[in-house]
């Protein structure tokens, strides 16, 4: 696989934007190793994931991408070799080849070599892709050999990382974004350099060594999040009483309904914590009665729960009013799903994210039928 970094026609950026394949460890590395050994005023030019639109490109200047590295390995207390199992085409996925290489490592590509023999290395995966890996007795014993797992680009329950925690594999939660570098919030704590405070709304700011310059050719777009030093993320958060940084989820994740306001991951994370229940995915999809309705995308967990249905409490599959029930437990009944979707695997964008677009379709598409 071929990472593309270089220098376009008439500007001073290195590009990272796709993988051929074919390729080989080398050949993803070769062109990173040689940004980073050439001229250092040359910023990497890296495009957001697109989950809830359009792709923005962002602008990070080497010195941002290399404290970013070195925090890093400050804060795991180890450097060493890194298995690359996300897009490098994404900050999450170049992340994973320079800290390897600064490291004095070659990365080892998990598509094209698998997971590495021998113990304290390191990876960096999303939720979904942990969530499955858990179920792979052969995955669950690589990933016990690894130094530290992290483990981001997406809302993080108490109930996944039990389920590391139960199978052996560390991991950190990271918390960032391509316009911070990658993760700067590990644990709930941010990265040495790293400042976080709160805004309206608990909109998460983050400022730091670590931050873009900038979206490339949309400078309205950069001085509306990028202000005196701060970058004003589309995520909501708060304190916990230990001061660590909790994610309630992005700005856009609560979902007005009927006049209340219902934040999608806490509803999701619960469902997560029913037995015949997989991956979850909670949205809210416009809707002409409520403004949006809240809807769960279920991908059931256990052989007995193959389908969400109608049918009564004595067959073992839950029913529509069971789940209900199993959100109201712990939050208010009007939080639950008015529409429930089986789906066989959720959507997922390239970078391993839920595809959110392709959800709210497919929600619509199962309302009309």
């Amino acid at each position: 696989m071929l990472i593309a970094g270089h220098l376009l026609p008439g500007t001073r950026f290195c590009r990272v934007d796709f993988w051929v394949p074919g390729g080989s460890p080398a050949d993803v590395a070769g062109q990173a190793r040689a940004w980073l050994g050439g001229p250092g005023d040359v910023p990497l030019l890296i495009a957001t994931s697109g989950s809830t639109g359009t792709p923005k490109r962002v602008v990070l200047p080497r010195d941002a991408v290399l404290a970013s590295v070195r925090a890093s390995a400050a804060r795991l207390g180890a450097s060493g070799p890194w298995v690359l199992a996300l897009p490098p085409s994404y900050v999450a996925g170049v992340q994973v080849v320079l800290r390897s290489l600064v490291a004095g490592h070659e990365p080892t590509v998990l598509e094209r070599d698998g997971w590495p023999a021998g113990e304290g290395w390191f990876t960096s995966l999303v939720p979904t892709q942990l969530t499955r890996m858990l179920s792979s007795p052969a995955d669950v014993a690589a990933l016990r050999r690894a130094h530290t797992v992290l483990l981001g680009g997406g809302p993080i329950g108490a109930t996944l990382r039990a389920r590391a925690e139960e199978a052996g594999v560390h991991v950190v939660a990271t918390y960032g974004s391509a316009e911070t570098a990658g993760g700067c919030v590990y644990d709930g704590v941010p990265l040495d350099g790293v400042a976080v405070a709160l805004g309206a709304g608990g909109r998460v700011r983050i400022a730091g060594p670590t931050l873009f310059s900038g979206y490339d050719g949309q400078p309205d777009l950069t001085r509306e999040v990028l202000v005196d030093g701060w970058f004003l993320t589309s995520d909501a958060g708060r304190f916990d009483e230990d001061g660590r940084l909790a994610l309630i989820g992005r700005l856009d994740d609560v979902i007005v309904t009927g006049g209340l306001n219902v934040p999608g991951p806490a509803v999701a994370e619960r469902l997560r914590a029913h037995p015949a229940i997989g991956e979850v995915e909670v949205l809210g999809v416009p809707d002409d009665e409520w403004g949006n309705r809240v809807v769960a995308f279920v991908v059931p967990g256990s052989p007995v729960a193959e389908e969400v249905d109608q049918r009564p409490s004595r067959d073992p599959r839950p029913s529509v009013d069971e789940l209900r029930d199993w959100v109201a437990g712990a939050h208010p009944r009007a939080w639950a799903p008015r529409q429930w979707v089986v789906l066989d695997a959720i959507p997922l964008l390239p970078n391993g994210k839920p595809d959110r677009q392709a959800l709210r379709a497919l929600a619509l598409e199962d309302a009309a039928s």
